[in-house]
C-alpha cells in the first residue's frame, strides 16, 4: 500500500520544476475554502458510492473509502485535522489525508472521472444550501420579532413621513410591518433561489462529462439535489447561482440599512421616538453623555461592503471564456464573507427590534394638526366635492392658518365658510388623530384592523416558507 507524497500535486504529472513559492501561496485557497470541509467529504462519500455502483471499485474499496472519510470528518469536527503547506485547497487536503489513512492505492481511485472543476462547484452548492437554511432561520426570527413588536405596540401612533417631512398620522406598528412585509418578500425570493442552487454538478468532470457511466441521478438522490445539470460545459463555469445569492443578500442588506437609517433618526434626541438597549449601543471615548447607535450604523455601513462584494464578483465573471477559469476561485471569497455578514446583520437587527423602548409620548407630541390637511380634503369629498377641488380648498385652509399664524384646527369656522359652504360644524370631528388613522380600512392600510391582518398574514406566510 503506497502513500501520496506530501509534495505531490493533483495536477503535477507533466511538470518537472517545482512551483514558485510565491506562486504556490498566490494559487492556494485553503485559507478560506477549508470551511467547505464537510461538503467536500459529503460529496466524496456520494461519489465513492457512485464509483462502486459503476463497478469501478470493489465493495472492500468502498468500505475503506467511507471509513477513511468518516475518520476525516472526525478530525475536522474535533479540530485535529492538520493542514500541510502542500495543501492547495480543501480538496487536495482531504485527498492527501485520505491517502495517509487508507493508502494512495485505494484513495487514488476516488478521483476517477472526477475533476476539481465539478468537485468545487458541488462543494459550493452543498455549502451554500446549508448556509441559506441558516440565514432563512435568522430572517424568520427577525420577521417574527417585528410582528411581535407590532402586535405589542398596536395602539401607538406616530407621524408618517415622505421626503423626511411629516405627512400623515400612522400606527408605529404600521411602520414596523412595512419592514416585516419587505423582509417577507426577501424570504420568498430565497426560497426560489434555493431551488436553483439545488442542481447537481457532480459527474461533469473537467468540462466534457464523465466517461465511466457514473449515474448522476443516483448522485443527486444521495446528495439530495432536486435536479441534475443539463450541460457539462455550462455546469463547470456556471456561477449564476452565486451571483443570484449575492444580489439577494445585497437587497436584504439594503432593506436592513433603510431600517437602520430610520431607527437612527428616530433614536436621535431631535426625535426621541425610540431608545436603543445598552446591549446594542456604545459610548463615546470623549463625551460621557453620548449613547451611539453603533449597531445600526454598522448595519448601514456593512450593507455597502456587501454591495461592493457583489459588484466585484460580477466584474470578475463578466469577461470569462467558457467552462472553468481560475478567476472563479474568487467566488468563494465574496460568497463566504457576504453570507457571514448578512447572517450577522439580520441577527443584530432582530436584537435591536426586540429590545428597543418606544417613547409613546414623544411620538404623540410629534403629531401636528397640519398633518390632517388631507383629512380636510377627505371631509369635503364625503360632502360631495370632487377630490381635485377638495384638495385645492384644503390648501386654502392651510394657507389661511399660516396667514393667521394659528394651528390648522384653530382656523375660525367663519373663515372656513368663506372658503367653502360645504364646511359644517362636524369639521371638528376631523381634528382627531385616532379617527384619522382608523379611516384607512382598505387592505394594507394603517387602521388597527388592517395592521393586525398584516401581522396575521405575514405569520401565515412565514409558516409556508
Amino acid at each position: 500500500m503506497t502513500e501520496m507524497k506530501e509534495e505531490t500535486k493533483l495536477w503535477g504529472g507533466r511538470f518537472d520544476a517545482k512551483i514558485d513559492v510565491l506562486m504556490e501561496k498566490f494559487n492556494s485557497s485553503i485559507s478560506f475554502d477549508q470551511q467547505m470541509w464537510q461538503a467536500d467529504i459529503q460529496g466524496s462519500k456520494a461519489y465513492a458510492k457512485a464509483l462502486h455502483k459503476a463497478k469501478l471499485i470493489t465493495e472492500a474499496e468502498l468500505e475503506a473509502m467511507l471509513l477513511g472519510l468518516d475518520n476525516l470528518e472526525k478530525e475536522w469536527s474535533s479540530e485535529k485535522f492538520e493542514i500541510k503547506p502542500s495543501d492547495e485547497d480543501i480538496h487536495t487536503a482531504n485527498e492527501r489525508r485520505l491517502s495517509e489513512i487508507i493508502g494512495a492505492d485505494i484513495a487514488g481511485k476516488l478521483h476517477t472521472g472526477r475533476s476539481r472543476n465539478d468537485q468545487v462547484v458541488t462543494d459550493t452548492r452543498l455549502w451554500l444550501r446549508s448556509q441559506l437554511n441558516i440565514i432563512k432561520k435568522h430572517l424568520c426570527t427577525l420577521i417574527l420579532a417585528i410582528t411581535s413588536r407590532a402586535e405589542e405596540d398596536i395602539n401607538v401612533l406616530m407621524p408618517g413621513y415622505t421626503h423626511l417631512q411629516r405627512a400623515q398620522p400612522i400606527r408605529w406598528s404600521h411602520w414596523l410591518m412595512s419592514y416585516g412585509v419587505c423582509l417577507l418578500r426577501d424570504m420568498d425570493k430565497v426560497v426560489q433561489i434555493q431551488h436553483r442552487v439545488s442542481t447537481l454538478p457532480l459527474g461533469c468532470g473537467a468540462l466534457a462529462g464523465n466517461p465511466f457511466a457514473i449515474d448522476r441521478q443516483f448522485l443527486a438522490d444521495e446528495l439530495k439535489f432536486q435536479s441534475v445539470s443539463l450541460n457539462s460545459m455550462d455546469t463547470i463555469g456556471n456561477r449564476d447561482f452565486i451571483a443570484e445569492v449575492l444580489f439577494w443578500a445585497t437587497q436584504v442588506c439594503n432593506h436592513l440599512s433603510r431600517l437602520a437609517e430610520d431607527l437612527i433618526i428616530f433614536a436621535s434626541n431631535e426625535f426621541s421616538f425610540v431608545k436603543l438597549s445598552d446591549a446594542f449601543s456604545t459610548g463615546s471615548s470623549l463625551m460621557p453623555q453620548k449613547k451611539n447607535p453603533d449597531s445600526l450604523e454598522l448595519i448601514r455601513g456593512k450593507a455597502g461592503t456587501v454591495l461592493g462584494r457583489m459588484t466585484g464578483f460580477m466584474a470578475t465573471t463578466k469577461g470569462l471564456p467558457s467552462t472553468y477559469n481560475k478567476d472563479l476561485q474568487e467566488d468563494k471569497v465574496a460568497l463566504f464573507e457576504v453570507c457571514d455578514t448578512t447572517a450577522a446583520m439580520i441577527q443584530i437587527a432582530a436584537g435591536v427590534i426586540s429590545t428597543l423602548e418606544v417613547n409613546q409620548p414623544a411620538m404623540k407630541s410629534a403629531l401636528s394638526y397640519d398633518m390632517l390637511a388631507t383629512d380636510v380634503a377627505y371631509y369635503l369629498v364625503r360632502k360631495g366635492v370632487p377630490f381635485r377641488e377638495a384638495h385645492a380648498l384644503s390648501g386654502q385652509v392651510v394657507k389661511k392658518s399660516e396667514k393667521l399664524k394659528c394651528k390648522l384646527n384653530e382656523v375660525p369656522f367663519s373663515e372656513m365658510l368663506q372658503i367653502s359652504d360645504k364646511f359644517a360644524k362636524d369639521i371638528e370631528e376631523v381634528w382627531d388623530f385616532e379617527s384619522s388613522v382608523e379611516q384607512y380600512t382598505s387592505a394594507g392600510g394603517t387602521s388597527k384592523s388592517c395592521v393586525l391582518e398584516q401581522i396575521k398574514l405575514v405569520r401565515i406566510k412565514l409558516n409556508e416558507c
